[in-house]
Formats: structure tokens, sequence, C-alpha cells
């Protein structure tokens, strides 16, 4: 056989291997990002509408997070949010709407003094999927909630208001880095 056809056989060769290998890391990190983002990973592939699109969104998001400075909360800070949400989940009963509203609001300190920028809900929402993809489906559907609280215009009934609620205990709790049993 010619050399020429034996440098053939092996670019054509180096090429499989190299094309198998490039197969096993980009399923591999799928595997990896499936892992780590759970079913935040499948709402994000829903969204784009293409699963490449979708990877490399859920990738920037860890690398925007590597990024900051996300710090826990000191005991005090503990202690003193945790009080709060108590006094807000107590105004419940007699104003859910209002309830939800100081629910946002005191996520929203939390996350500030964590160190997640606040700016903007979508950005926050993509931010705490990164560290809690479990409750960041939580976090969207209270945030909706709020919304709809927030207009006004008897969008949200108290059932809603209540599941919002939860949502956000979900959240906090999980920012707060405590057994739930301590914001109860």
């Amino acid at each position: 056989m010619p050399t020429w056809a034996w440098i053939v056989i092996a670019v054509v060769a180096a090429l499989i291997v190299i094309g198998a290998i490039a197969a096993w890391m980009q399923q591999r990190r799928r595997t990896q990002l499936k892992e780590r983002f759970g079913s935040e990973y499948d709402r994000t592939v829903s969204d784009e509408g293409d699963r490449r699109a979708a990877e490399k969104d859920l990738a920037d998001r860890e690398r925007k997070r590597e990024r900051l400075d996300i710090v826990p909360l000191s005991p005090e800070a503990q202690a003193r949010y945790s009080e709060s949400w108590r006094e807000v989940q107590g105004q419940f009963v007699d104003d859910p709407a209002d309830a939800v509203n100081e629910a946002d609001s005191l996520v929203t300190n939390v996350m500030r003094d964590r160190g997640y920028p606040i700016d903007d809900f979508d950005q926050r929402a993509e931010d705490i999927s990164v560290d809690h993809p479990e409750v960041v489906q939580n976090y969207r559907a209270a945030h909706d909630v709020y919304v709809k609280a927030r207009n006004g215009d008897g969008g949200a009934s108290t059932e809603d208001l209540r599941q919002g609620f939860v949502h956000y205990r979900a959240l906090f709790t999980e920012l707060l880095e405590t057994p739930e049993e301590a914001t109860r």
C-alpha cells in the first residue's frame, strides 16, 4: 500500500477518535448540567427551544456566578431575618397581599446581604438557579403572585397568595442556610 494511503487512513482514524472524544465530552457536560440544575435545565431547554443554546446559557450562568462574591449571613443576621420572617408570616392572616409583598422584600434583602445583584428579577432568578436550582421555580412562581397582588386588581386569590408565600419561604430558607424549622 502506498504511503499516502496510510496517511489518509491515519488522518481519518484521528478524526474519528477526535470526534468520539468531543461527543463524549459534550455528553459529559450535558450530564453535569442536568445534575447541577435539575428541572431548571429542562425549563431552560424548553424556553430556548435549542439544547445547545440552553446549555450555553446555563454555562454562562455558572461563569457569571463564579465572579460573584456570595457570602453566608452572620449568625446575627440570620437571627434578625428569621425573626422578621416570623413577623411577616404572622401578618399573613390579616393581610395576605401585604405579607407576600413583605416576603418579596425580605428575600430581596437577604439576597443583597449575601452578595447577589438585585437590580433585575430575571437576573436574580438566573443567579439563584446556579446555587439553588431546586427552589428557583418557587421563586419565579412566588414573584408572579407578588406581581399579581401588587397590581391590586384582584388577580391573586387568597390561595394564590398562600402558595406564593410558601414558595418565598422555600427560597428564604435556602438563602438563610438554616433548617426550615428555624423560619417557622
